[in-house]
C-alpha cells in the first residue's frame, strides 16, 4: 500500500494499543513506525529489476520486525519514563504496527517476501488496490477525530473496525467475480491455468482477472453488479518464444521468480540495437503496464543477457476519461469499457473479434 495509508495505519493501531496511555504520542509514533519498512525504496541495487524485486524483501520480513519489535520493546522496557507500561504491551504496541504493514502489502499484488531470507516465491493475495481511498481515508478521519477530541483509542478503533469490514468486503467480492468466472475457464479449457483475479484501481468493486495460457493470455473485466451475463476472455499475445531467451539472464530468472508467468515480450529498438523487454502484465492495467525491463541485445543473431537491466519509462499514463470509463464499467455498464480497449495492435490475437 502507499506510505499515507501505512503511516495512518499504523498511527491507529498505535492509538487503540497505547493511546489511552500515551495519547497523541502513541498516534505519533505508530505512523513513523508504520512507514518504516518503506524505507528499503531509498535502497539502489544497481540494476532495474534487483530495485523492483528486492522492494518488500528483508524490511517486509516477518522474522526481520518481530526482531526489531521485541528490541525496541525491551529498549522501552527499560529506558521508557512510562514505567506502568509492561514489556508485554510494548511488545504488542511495536509488533502490531510492524508486521501489520507487510501483511497489509501481501493483500496486494506487487508481491511481498513475508518469510525473508527463506526462498519463497512473494505473497500476494490480491483483494485491494495498491492505493484505495476507501480504506484509507476512515482511517484519516478517526486519525482526526482522536487528535481533536483526544479520545484516542475509541477513535482509532472505530477506524480499524470499518477498514477490517472493508477488507472483508472485498474477499466476499473476489469470491463472488471467482465464481462468475467459473463457467467462462472451463468453456475454453482453462481451468488449471494460472489465473491472476484483482481489483481494479481505487475500488473493490469492478476486478480483473489475467488468465495464462501459453503464448495467449486472456483479459476480463467483472463487475460485482454484473448481470448473469458470462464473463468474455480478450485473447493478447505473449510472445511466448521469447522467454527462452529471456530466461538466459540472471535479471530474466529473477523476474520470472517474482511475477511468476505473468510476463509479456517484445523487442524493441532502443540506441540502435534490437533489445528484448520483459513486462510485468500483473501491475497497472491493459495498455497501462508500468513495469517493463530491458533484458538483452541481439548481437551476431544471438541474444545476449545484459549485465545491467534497466525499467523503461511508461509511454502513457491513464487519463481522467479512463477513470470515467472505468467507474461506469464498475456500476454494471459492460459496454462502457473492455480490458483490452487501450491495448496496442500488435498485442492482439490474430483472427479475433473483439467483444465484451
Amino acid at each position: 500500500m502507499d506510505s499515507v495509508t501505512q503511516a495512518a495505519l499504523g498511527a491507529t493501531i498505535g492509538g487503540v494499543i497505547l493511546g489511552q496511555r500515551l495519547g497523541r504520542k502513541a498516534i505519533l509514533i505508530g505512523a513513523v513506525l508504520g512507514t518504516l519498512p518503506d524505507l528499503d525504496v531509498a535502497l539502489d541495487y544497481g540494476d532495474a529489476v534487483a530495485n523492483v524485486t528486492e522492494h518488500r524483501g528483508f524490511s517486509h520480513s516477518l522474522f526481520v520486525l518481530t526482531g526489531l519489535a521485541t528490541l525496541l520493546a525491551l529498549l522501552c522496557a527499560r529506558f521508557a519514563p512510562a514505567k506502568d507500561i509492561s514489556l508485554p504491551r510494548w511488545w504488542c504496541f511495536f509488533a502490531l504496527i510492524l508486521i501489520t504493514h507487510p501483511l497489509l502489502d501481501a493483500l496486494t499484488t506487487y508481491g511481498t517476501q513475508l518469510l525473508w531470507p527463506l526462498d519463497f516465491a512473494p505473497a500476494a493475495w490480491p483483494i485491494i488496490f495498491i492505493i484505495d481511498p476507501f480504506y484509507t481515508l476512515p482511517l484519516l478521519l478517526s486519525l482526526g477525530i482522536a487528535l481533536v477530541s483526544q479520545r484516542v483509542r475509541k477513535a482509532c478503533t472505530w477506524g480499524l473496525a470499518i477498514t477490517s469490514v472493508y477488507l472483508m468486503m472485498a474477499a466476499g467480492a473476489k469470491l463472488v467475480v471467482e465464481q462468475r468466472l467459473t463457467p467462462a475457464l472451463a468453456e475454453q479449457g482453462l481451468e488449471e491455468a494460472p489465473l491472476l483475479i484483482q481489483p481494479t484501481p481505487f475500488n473493490i468493486v469492478l476486478w480483473r482477472a489475467t488468465v495464462i495460457d501459453g503464448d495467449r493470455y486472456y483479459e476480463s473485466l467483472i463487475s460485482v453488479f454484473d448481470d448473469d451475463r458470462q464473463p468474455s476472455l480478450e485473447p493478447l499475445v505473449r510472445n511466448a518464444e521469447l522467454e527462452t531467451f529471456a530466461l538466459a539472464s540472471q535479471q530474466g530468472q529473477r523476474l520470472t521468480w517474482f511475477t511468476g508467468p505473468f510476463l509479456r515480450y517484445e523487442t524493441r529498438q532502443l540506441e540502435g540495437k534490437e533489445t528484448l523487454i520483459a513486462t510485468d502484465i500483473r501491475l497497472g492495467f491493459p495498455g497501462f503496464h508500468p513495469f517493463s525491463f530491458t533484458l538483452a541485445t541481439l548481437e551476431d543473431e544471438h541474444w545476449q543477457p545484459l549485465a545491467v537491466s534497466e525499467q523503461l519509462e511508461s509511454s502513457r499514463d491513464i487519463q481522467m476519461e479512463t477513470l470515467s470509463r472505468l467507474a461506469a464499467r464498475a456500476a454494471g455498464n459492460t459496454s462502457a469499457l473492455c480490458a483490452s480497449d487501450f491495448v496496442a495492435q500488435e498485442w492482439r490475437a490474430e483472427g479475433v473479434v473483439y467483444r465484451c
